[in-house]
């Protein structure tokens, strides 16, 4: 009688699963992404594909699926710079909803820098999305992306991406893959978590040793 019992105590546990499955996929859609035009940026076939870097695709990437009513939490939202006296453009232009391969951009200076956005309160975030600059072939370097309640990132810090595979900054050994700019941008699974700040480092690339921002988009859930 026992063994019966727990059989049919597991069965009722497979159904829940599955029924809250289904209920949270009903709940789901794609994210509604506007990309910019692709760049006539050529074949990138100068630069070395170590096993650090993912190779790329000419395949579409998949629709990323995110809850329903989801919205761009960055858009024109306070913007702030490890940089004090950026070479080029402005913070305004990264999260101004702008993202075509021009003349509009954030460029920090070399090495290390980063941005910082506030959501202005803390928020349910399904996924990021950077454009650096996908104007002409090129890998960017030591992308580390964190989120958290504290401006000063010294608490509660959630890391969402890094490819910092040498640990360059000093956040650890980085396992996710370098990879070529492309107008998909690059879009990071922030796996629903719930914080008020995001800031994203970068250490140049292949083309340059300045860092650039074209566009940052923060998709998720006001509460």
């Amino acid at each position: 009688m026992k063994h019966k019992i727990k059989m049919l105590s597991f069965a009722a546990i497979i159904a829940a699963v599955a029924f809250t499955a289904n209920t949270n996929a009903a709940d789901l859609e794609a994210l509604p992404l506007e990309l910019p035009k692709p760049s006539e940026q050529g074949t990138p076939s100068d630069i070395e594909l170590s096993e650090y870097v993912e190779k790329p695709s000419d395949k579409p990437r998949a629709p990323f699926m995110a809850p329903k009513g989801v919205k761009n939490l960055a858009l024109e939202k306070k913007i702030t710079t490890s940089d004090k006296s950026p070479l080029a453009g402005s913070v305004e232009l990264v999260n101004d909803g702008f993202k075509e391969a021009t003349d509009e951009y954030l460029e920090l200076h070399r090495k290390p820098q980063w941005i910082q956005i506030d959501l202005e309160k803390p928020s349910t975030v399904s996924a990021i999305l950077i454009w650096h600059s996908f104007a002409t072939p090129q890998v960017y370097r030591d992308i580390v992306v964190l989120g958290s309640d504290d401006p000063e990132f010294k608490e509660g810090v959630t890391q969402f991406y890094n490819n910092d595979y040498d640990n360059t900054l000093g956040f650890g050994e980085g396992k996710d893959l370098e990879y070529f700019e492309t107008h998909e941008g690059r879009l990071i699974d922030a796996k629903g978590k719930k914080v008020r700040y995001i800031r994203m480092y970068s250490n140049g690339s292949t083309f340059s040793r300045l860092n650039r921002y074209t566009e940052v988009e923060v998709w998720g859930l006001e509460e």
